[in-house]
């Protein structure tokens, strides 16, 4: 549907960084959302991959999270976002900011947690149910208390993870809520291997090598499947990958393949860094 692509780039749909506090930004995000569902029950939904656009998220998180949310349904508007920064340039500040979602920004830099809580204070208005700040360093230990402390449990909407170490590792070990939508990094340098580097509670990017943490597609792949979750897309560039819990909009958003979200040309140019650390200790995802 290149139709839709012309759509999105135009002057209505295009939602540039420095218009996204205005209203025309949050209404022309409810239009799209309800003209996804109209689409849907037509049977004309665009393809998923055609659905993104930045508004607070770093790449194109933002339109694919809305495309989502629009098939599955916004069930009860809560996120957890581990490695949140200000939760400001986040996967779920669209959602808080102009859907009214609430939830948890956790994030071990205290500049960060400081700098979002006193945006949120003020944004978009003073008197909106504030999203929930906690500095912590996040480990596979803590999380599910973590989460617990901020009053949320059971099914929640979206779970981000972005911490740069033991995405893995982490999201394996968090049952403390039961997200519809997971989008977490996975580390493309590792190629199509099945490995993730072992758990290490004290790690802190860049460690012994850049390149050292976390998990391969395939690996995280493995995980999500254990955990009941299909992939079903990433961002252009192929490292952040989405999932969604099975049962849940199957028809409209099918599971894919590793290899047909790993299309950018930087993904194949990123293997070259995996060379000097291939002998290195590496885990069966």
């Amino acid at each position: 549907m290149g139709w839709f692509k012309n759509i999105l780039k135009s002057k209505f749909y295009i939602l540039k960084v420095r218009n996204r506090f205005s209203a025309e930004v949050q209404i022309s995000q409810r239009q799209l959302f309800n003209q996804y569902q109209v689409w849907k029950k037509e049977g004309k939904l665009p393809a998923f991959n055609d659905a993104g656009f930045r508004v607070f998220s770093q790449y194109e998180e933002d339109g694919k999270l809305l495309y989502i949310l629009a098939i599955i349904g916004m069930k009860n508007k809560t996120f957890v976002e581990i490695g949140s920064d200000d939760g400001i340039n986040s996967n779920c500040a669209n959602l808080a900011f102009n859907f009214g979602y609430h939830g948890l920004f956790l994030d071990g830099n205290p500049v960060a947690i400081k700098r979002g809580r006193k945006f949120y204070s003020k944004y978009p208005h003073p008197w909106m149910y504030a999203p929930t700040f906690s500095c912590s360093k996040v480990t596979a230990e803590n999380i599910n208390k973590l989460v617990a402390d901020a009053k949320l449990s059971g099914d929640i909407d979206v779970l981000s993870i972005d911490i740069d170490g033991n995405d893995y590792w982490v999201w394996k070990a968090l049952d403390q809520v039961s997200p519809n939508i997971v989008i977490i990094e996975t580390h493309v340098e590792f190629g199509m291997r099945n490995i993730v580097v072992p758990y290490d509670p004290n790690y802190v990017y860049p460690g012994k090598h850049p390149v050292y943490h976390g998990a391969s597609p395939i690996a995280m792949v493995n995980l999500a499947k254990q955990k009941g979750y299909r992939l079903v897309g990433a961002n252009e560039l192929g490292f952040n990958f989405i999932f969604v819990k099975n049962g849940l909009g199957e028809e409209q958003l099918p599971e894919v393949s590793v290899e047909s979200v790993l299309t950018h040309p930087s993904v194949a140019e990123s293997w070259k860094r995996f060379d000097p650390i291939k002998d290195w200790e590496f885990l069966e995802g």
